[in-house]
């Protein structure tokens, strides 16, 4: 914000079917004018999404040219299915990661 133009970005929840896809379209095509910095996508618990956070973070990024970043968590990971995790959104050309914690599943209490 060094310019004094306020930056803003936006966050979505991956789409579960065809007609939420569809308003997930019209809803970034209204928002891209704003130019956001960027865009995230979420990730649901225990990574319940992450295919379709895949897909949509890479679509966004290749159809919008908007900076897209990840959701993923970590939760219950090993160091090796992040690093794989991380190699497939660079692959996808994506270089934004946004990685949390996660809750733990719900029989670690």
């Amino acid at each position: 914000m060094t310019s004094g133009i306020p930056s803003v970005s936006f966050e979505f929840f991956p789409p579960k079917t065809e007609k939420m896809e569809q308003s997930l379209w019209q809803a970034i095509q209204r928002l891209a004018p704003l130019s956001p910095s960027f865009v995230s996508v979420t990730y649901g618990a225990g990574g319940s999404t992450r295919e379709r956070t895949h897909n949509t973070v890479t679509r966004i990024q290749k159809e919008t040219g908007i900076p897209a970043a990840a959701h993923f968590t970590c939760v219950g990971a090993t160091r090796e299915e992040i690093d794989a995790i991380a190699r497939t959104y660079w692959d996808a050309g994506i270089r934004h990661l946004v990685a949390l914690r996660g809750d733990p599943p719900e029989t670690e209490g």
